[in-house]
């Protein structure tokens, strides 16, 4: 039995086969997924569990080179957006409208479903290398 890191065997399993380059989306409990991209969907209820412990847990097992949100989470959800700046420091990132965002996720490998009812918790990362380049 496993007793570290992620325990879920489907988003372990997502993880272990991200690429240099591939992107993923971890999101809302209402945020809409494109037919087609897998969906590792954790939420149990609402908050549970919370976009800050699904972010915490996937930081810990992955290397980020990018991020991208929708704009909109600056003026709705200030300190979620602090949480993931503290997260991810010196890691490029950029803004887009929340519509861009949504048809963004269409290029993603996976999405992740949180259990998160806040505004606009929601995060593209672009898996990076864990070694010098």
């Amino acid at each position: 039995m496993k007793k570290r890191g992620i325990l879920n065997a489907q988003l372990a399993g997502y993880i272990a086969a991200l690429g240099h380059g591939d992107t993923f989306v971890i999101g809302d409990a209402g945020l809409p997924i494109p037919a087609g991209i897998p969906i590792v969907d954790l939420a149990l209820c609402g908050g549970v569990p919370s976009f800050e412990q699904v972010l915490t847990a996937v930081l810990n097992e992955t290397e980020t080179e990018y991020y991208c949100l929708a704009q909109e989470i600056v003026t709705k959800n200030e300190r979620l957006l602090e949480f993931i700046q503290e997260s991810l420091p010196e890691v490029e990132y950029e803004m887009i409208p929340h519509l861009e965002f949504k048809e963004a996720t269409k290029n993603v490998k996976f999405a992740i479903r949180t259990g998160e009812f806040t505004p606009f918790p929601n995060i593209i990362l672009r898996a990076g290398v864990s070694f010098p380049i």
